[in-house]
């Protein structure tokens, strides 16, 4: 393949393939976008409502709408969705609250039933009995009409409910170290009551039939035979035409790319930016700080990781040592789920400043003042949420938990402070990048005449995909200054940053940082780049938008969900099979180039890709976004499987290989081994891959035919666990593997930074001209 620069300051033209792509991008945006305004609109009316009050048959007070709503504050002040889940959201440790209390509530009315019919327990009386008994406890459940201002509850519930509540606060204060339970030090026995009426409230939307419908208020989430869910006529349905439209989607996404996309664009340009070395910016060799930050986070994550894991073998103790007490597996899980994000982003960050001068063809003034107060702005939220979240759940931050302790919700545990911080950052980082990017961006618009088509040359859709990065995480923090009472609206804000921050924000901004690369290293011309990032935009924003609605299929949001969300989210793996196709067809490329520089960065990037289609397709999109399999498999370890899978596997490698390219570049002509990138890659690799065949999918098979053959709440309960115990042993020599690649991918950060540093400014500069 010919390289041929362009005539200097001039840039291949668009072609006829990429305006028609640019139009079609635009409508899918606009059309999503509205799409997404009306779901949302339907979520606030349909979502699972809060009764003012809910009474006995005489008017006596069982629970009302301060102690649901602030039931729900402690819910999140403990921080208990690190431990467990509701409505399958949350940690796969513990149990499910809402199946586990809706078992409780069930078994109790029963007793209350047969106490009232026969004056006898449940288990006393004879089979024909007890199946008439259980028949009455359905319809008393299932006749709630929870849509009511006041709930009239059967006398029966009323009681059951009275019996749980105090016995669930006692749990929720007390210390279970045989279940890995750390008491929720955050909560009084007020507040911890007031957190029972909220779970068990919790509970009864899933039983509590739709007002005119024949399923609850969870589409008849979680399966539970004792009172009566199962799957709605619609899953099934929902489910047959996913695969349907799945299948055909692929072929025609194939057959486009083929015809449209793939063909030499006519006029193709190579623009080899970095095929040759520079010396760096002072902008440049400021980021290595950023190495170090991503080096040391990836470390402190895998050993938490690796303390979760051996509380599933050993929920006492650590070896001997009584860890639940001074370290509590929520706060364990919650540095666990924040860590990813904080280095990931961090290489992102990186790379898009290392990116910075080279686009914009200049070091702008203050450049390197404004790289270092990026970082050290990174580091003082890190700093700070680390400590808030640990006094937060330990209840040392109280009145002013929110905004400075732990917000107590999965993937966002951080306060509201520190999330605002956090996103004055990242709005911060990309006015950086513009103000670097600018005279580059200004010059392809004008050499496009001024039209619309010259704001979407590669360039400026890296820059878009950096600004959707900060622009998508501001709606986690909707309401800004208190919890939302409720938590199907908070749940739904909750899957907007992480669902369309990482799949729709990070997919964007993985296929712009890629094809820019690509173009960078002169394996692609920037015509191909710019098809192939626009189609695959296309089928992004289609996939990442309306597809946020598979996470919403069970938390209490309305019917339209499974849906919208089966249909649309199955669309997430065509971009994944094109970034696939890509990888392999440039690999061919980089063969031929016998001289690459960038051999081990190229070959993160090909993991990368690889994953994506694995574990965030196959493992995710392809096989659990399916309305009929995720009903059963939701918030198993085949869960935890699509979740490691796709954040390492697919945005950690692209985070290490970004890291790798920029480091190659740093080092310009000086000695340079690929050594032990590649082995850290392989081990890595060999870590991930153990984790699925001797853990994930060992324990979530399993797990799956637990829940579709006793109900969800047995098979994420103790009894159940301790079937497993063999094979969460056998999650240690994946871990052990995996923690080999890190230490030696720090190692080996540190030396060739370290190599850098001592190298003379002389040897840099000479050899930099000497490569030109």
């Amino acid at each position: 393949m010919s390289a041929t620069a362009p005539p200097a300051g001039l840039v291949g033209p668009q072609d006829r393939t990429s305006k028609v792509l640019i139009w079609i991008l635009l409508f899918v945006t606009a059309a999503c976008l509205l799409g997404m305004a009306v779901a949302t609109r339907s979520t606030y009316q349909q979502a699972a409502p809060l009764p003012r009050q809910m009474v006995t048959g005489d008017g006596a007070s069982v629970m009302d709408y301060a102690d649901i709503v602030g039931g729900k504050s402690g819910f999140q002040k403990a921080d208990l969705m690190d431990y467990g889940s509701l409505y399958g959201m949350g940690s796969a440790f513990g149990e499910d609250y809402t199946a586990e209390y809706l078992v409780q509530l069930a078994k109790e009315v029963q007793n209350n039933l047969a106490m009232a019919g026969y004056g006898k327990p449940f288990d006393a009386i004879g089979a024909d009995q007890q199946a008439g008994i259980t028949q009455g406890m359905r319809r008393q459940l299932q006749g709630i009409d929870l849509s009511q201002q006041r709930v009239v509850l059967p006398e029966a519930v009323a009681k059951a409910i009275g019996t749980l509540r105090p016995r669930i606060a006692a749990s929720l204060l007390t210390d279970d170290f045989s279940k890995g339970y750390t008491g929720a030090r955050a909560l009084n026995p007020t507040s911890a009551s007031q957190t029972a009426s909220f779970l068990l409230y919790s509970s009864l939307t899933t039983v509590a039939r739709r007002p005119g419908k024949d399923y609850s208020w969870t589409t008849n989430w979680p399966a539970e035979p004792l009172v009566g869910n199962a799957p709605t006529s619609a899953t099934f349905v929902w489910t047959w035409a996913s695969f349907t439209m799945v299948f055909f989607a692929i072929g025609a996404a194939l057959v486009i790319f083929r015809l449209w996309i793939e063909p030499k664009a006519p006029n193709e340009t190579f623009e080899p930016t970095l095929h040759s070395f520079a010396a760096p910016t002072p902008s440049q060799k400021a980021l290595w700080k950023y190495f170090l930050v991503v080096a040391g986070v990836l470390l402190v994550q895998i050993l938490v990781g690796s303390v979760m894991a051996h509380y599933y073998t050993d929920r006492a103790s650590f070896y001997g040592f009584n860890v639940g007490k001074w370290l509590p597996y929520a706060f364990l899980r919650s540095v666990h789920l924040q860590a990813p994000i904080i280095w990931i982003g961090v290489s992102w960050i990186g790379a898009g400043l290392f990116l910075a001068p080279l686009i914009g063809k200049r070091e702008p003034k203050g450049q390197r003042a404004l790289v270092n107060l990026i970082f050290w702005v990174l580091v003082t939220i890190v700093g700070g949420a680390l400590v808030g979240d640990y006094l937060g759940i330990m209840g040392l931050v109280d009145e002013h938990w929110f905004w400075f302790g732990n917000q107590g919700l999965s993937y966002l545990e951080l306060g509201r402070f520190w999330q605002i911080l956090f996103f004055v950052g990242l709005a911060v980082w990309c006015a950086v990048l513009l103000r670097a990017f600018w005279p580059t961006l200004k010059s392809l618009s004008r050499q496009s005449g001024g039209s619309l088509y010259g704001l979407f040359r590669i360039e400026h859709l890296l820059w878009i995909s950096t600004l959707t990065v900060a622009l998508f995480y501001v709606f986690g923090m909707i309401p800004l200054g208190s919890p939302n009472p409720s938590f199907s609206i908070t749940d739904f804000w909750r899957w907007w940053v992480v669902h369309l921050w990482v799949e729709l924000a990070f997919e964007l901004f993985t296929a712009a940082v890629t094809g820019y690369f690509l173009m960078a290293l002169g394996l692609v011309s920037r015509q191909m780049v710019e098809r192939a990032v626009l189609f695959e935009w296309i089928l992004i924003v289609i996939g990442g938008v309306l597809g946020t609605g598979h996470h919403l299929y069970w938390a209490g949001e309305p019917g339209l969900w499974v849906g919208v969300g089966s249909m649309f989210s199955f669309i997430e793996v065509l971009p994944l099979v094109l970034l696939v196709l890509e990888a392999i067809d440039q690999q061919r490329h980089i063969k031929q180039k016998k001289a690459f520089p960038y051999k081990l960065a190229y070959l993160y990037i090909l993991g990368a890709a690889f994953w994506n289609f694995v574990g965030a397709g196959v493992f995710g999109g392809g096989t659990l976004n399916a309305p009929l399999v995720n009903y059963y498999e939701h918030g198993t370890f085949l869960t935890l499987n699509h979740a490691h899978t796709s954040m390492f596997g697919a945005f950690g490698l692209l985070a290490i290989g970004l890291l790798y390219m920029v480091l190659r570049y740093l080092n310009g002509d000086r000695p340079w081994s690929d050594r032990a990138g590649v082995w850290a890659f392989w081990l890595y690799n060999t870590g991930v891959v153990m984790w699925i065949v001797l853990n994930f999918y060992p324990i979530g098979w399993p797990q799956l035919e637990a829940v579709y053959t006793h109900g969800y709440a047995y098979a994420r309960s103790m009894q159940f666990y301790n079937t497993t115990t063999f094979w969460q042993w056998m999650r240690m020599p994946g871990d052990v593997v995996f923690a080999l690649g890190a230490l030696l991918m720090a190692w080996d950060f540190v030396a060739k930074l370290w190599a850098q540093r001592i190298a003379s400014p002389n040897a840099v500069a000479s050899g930099a001209q000497k490569h030109r």
